[in-house]
C-alpha cells in the first residue's frame, strides 16, 4: 500500500557525508528537508582516510569535537615505490603552502556517517533510515518532484518536493535514471579490501599516516585507526582481478595480491585478518550530468575518482557546501536558478578536475619519479602538498606552481621517451582490458 505523497522543500537521497552535510546545511537555512537513508547507521564503509581541508567542514557543520574524539591523527603520506628501491617518500600536510592544515584523521566510516547523519537530525532535517529511493518522477515544469520510496518494512511511499538532492553514492540513482553515467574512459580500477589487526605500523607521531604502495598491478592503501585495525586495500586494473581462478575465494586472492609487494607483506606479516574481504569492480566512473531544473547530484552520485589521494570524503563534502548554497538562491528567488545551478556545476567538476590530472599519470614512470624526489622551485613541492591536503576550493594561490609542475612532467616524459612511451601502451592495454572485464563474485 502506498502512503499519501508528503510536500517538502528538499529530498535528499543518501545519508552519506554529502547528503548528510547538504540536509544540515539546508535545514539551517530554514527550508523543510527530509533524507531517505536506505541503510540504518552505524553501517559499514570504505574510505576511512580524510584530508586536512575536511577539517574546517567539520567546524562549520558543529562536529569537530566528536570527529576527533573517533579520529587517528594523519599528518602525512606516504609513498613506497618498488622502482625506488621500496624507499619510502613522506609528505607532511604541515609543509603546504598554507601552513595552517597540518594534520587529519582517519576514521571508521560507519562512525563518522552516523556522526553527520545524526547532526543533520539535530539541525532539524527530518531523517528515515532503512528507506531506500526507488524511482523519481519531476513535473514538466521542474516545479517539483514525486521520489517513490520503499521502507525496509515493506511499506511503500511517495514524497513530493521542491528539490531533490541526489547523494546515493555509488547507486547514482538519477544518473541511471537519465543515463547519464558512463565508465570513466581515462581511468578504470576494481578495488580489493578488508581490515587487520597487529599490522606493523609507523612509530610515534607518525603512526596514523596513510600509506601508498605501488606493485605491479596498481597500488595499496595501508590506513590506520584509532581501535587498533588497519585498513589494507588494493586498487586493480579490473583485468587484474578478472583473473582470480575459478573457485579461488577472494580472501585467499587477496592474500596472494598482497605477497606481490614485499614491503606491505612485511608489515602484514604478523597481522591477522579481522573483517571479511571485499571485492568491487567498475570502481571509477563519471557523469554527463551535474544537474537538472529542480536537481542536482552531489559526490559519488556524479562521479567516483581513483582513491589514491583519499579525497572522496572531502570532494562530496564540499560538493554538498556548494549544493545546498546554489539550491538556496534558486528557491529563495527563482530567476537566479539557472545562474545559480550553472556556478554550481563549475564547483562540482572543478576537484575531480584537478585530482584526475594526477591520478591519470600516477602509474607513469615519470610521475613516481617526480613523487619519490620532490623538489620546491617555484613552490612546487608546498603546491602539490595543498594538492593532496585538499586545499583546492579557497584562495590558496597554488595554481602557477602546479602548472609549473605539471610543465616539468611533460618535459621528463618527452625526455624519457622509451619508458613514457612502453608505460602509455601498457596503460592503453589495460584500459582496453578494462572494458571486457566483469567483476568476480564474491
Amino acid at each position: 500500500m502506498t502512503e499519501a505523497a508528503q510536500t517538502l522543500d528538499v529530498v535528499v537521497i543518501g545519508g552519506g557525508p554529502a547528503g548528510s552535510t547538504a540536509a544540515t546545511l539546508l535545514a539551517d537555512r530554514g527550508y523543510r528537508v527530509r533524507v531517505l537513508e536506505k541503510a540504518r547507521h552505524p553501517r559499514f564503509h570504505i574510505g576511512e582516510s580524510l584530508l586536512p581541508a575536511n577539517l574546517r567542514l567539520f567546524e562549520q557543520l558543529g562536529v569537530a569535537d566528536e570527529v576527533r574524539a573517533i579520529g587517528m591523527v594523519k599528518l602525512a603520506a606516504e609513498f613506497v615505490s618498488p622502482q625506488h628501491d621500496n624507499r619510502l617518500q613522506r609528505f607532511m600536510f604541515a609543509d603546504a603552502w598554507d601552513k595552517s592544515m597540518p594534520s587529519a584523521y582517519q576514521v571508521r566510516r560507519s562512525e563518522l556517517d552516523e556522526i553527520l547523519l545524526r547532526n543533520a537530525a539535530k539541525h532539524g532535517a527530518q531523517v528515515s533510515e532503512g528507506c531506500r529511493a526507488r524511482d523519481v518522477a519531476f513535473a514538466p515544469d521542474h516545479s517539483s518532484a514525486t521520489i517513490a520510496a520503499v521502507h525496509d518494512d515493506g511499506r511503500v511511499e511517495e514524497v513530493r518536493a521542491r528539490f531533490v538532492v541526489d547523494a546515493s553514492g555509488r547507486d547514482t540513482l538519477l544518473a541511471n535514471h537519465f543515463k547519464t553515467k558512463r565508465r570513466n574512459e581515462r581511468h578504470n580500477s576494481s578495488a580489493l579490501y578488508g581490515h587487520f589487526k597487529n599490522a606493523q605500523r609507523n612509530e610515534g607521531q607518525n603512526e596514523g599516516n596513510i600509506t601508498v604502495f605501488w606493485f605491479e598491478h596498481g597500488w595499496f592503501w595501508f590506513i590506520p585507526l584509532a581501535d587498533g585495525a588497519t585498513s589494507v586495500g588494493a586498487v586493480v586494473w579490473p583485468a587484474y582481478l578478472k583473473r582470480r581462478p575459478k573457485g579461488t575465494p577472494v580472501e585467499a586472492f587477496f592474500r596472494e595480491t598482497i605477497a606481490l609487494c614485499a614491503p606491505l607483506a612485511a608489515r602484514l606479516k604478523d597481522a591477522e585478518l579481522i573483517s571479511e574481504v571485499h571485492a568491487t569492480g567498475n570502481y571509477s566512473y563519471t557523469g554527463d550530468m551535474t544537474h537538472g531544473g529542480n536537481f542536482l547530484l552531489l559526490g559519488d552520485a556524479f562521479a567516483f575518482i581513483d582513491p589514491v589521494f583519499s579525497s572522496g570524503v572531502m570532494l562530496a563534502m564540499q560538493s554538498a557546501f556548494a549544493g545546498a548554497g546554489a539550491i538556496d538562491r534558486a528557491l529563495s528567488n527563482p530567476s537566479n536558478a539557472r545562474a545559480a545551478l550553472a556556478k554550481f556545476d563549475r564547483d562540482v567538476r572543478h576537484g575531480p578536475r584537478e585530482f584526475s590530472w594526477f591520478i591519470y599519470r600516477m602509474t607513469s614512470p615519470t610521475m613516481r619519479d617526480l613523487f619519490m624526489g620532490p623538489r620546491n622551485p617555484l613552490r612546487m613541492k608546498e603546491a602539490l602538498l595543498s594538492l593532496l591536503a585538499g586545499d583546492i576550493f579557497g584562495t590558496t594561490p597554488i595554481w602557477r606552481s602546479l602548472r609549473a609542475f605539471k610543465g616539468i612532467y611533460y618535459v621528463s616524459a618527452a625526455l624519457d621517451w622509451r619508458n613514457s612511451l612502453r608505460a602509455y601502451r601498457q596503460r592503453r592495454r589495460n584500459l582496453s582490458e578494462a572494458e571486457r572485464a566483469e567483476l568476480p563474485a564474491n
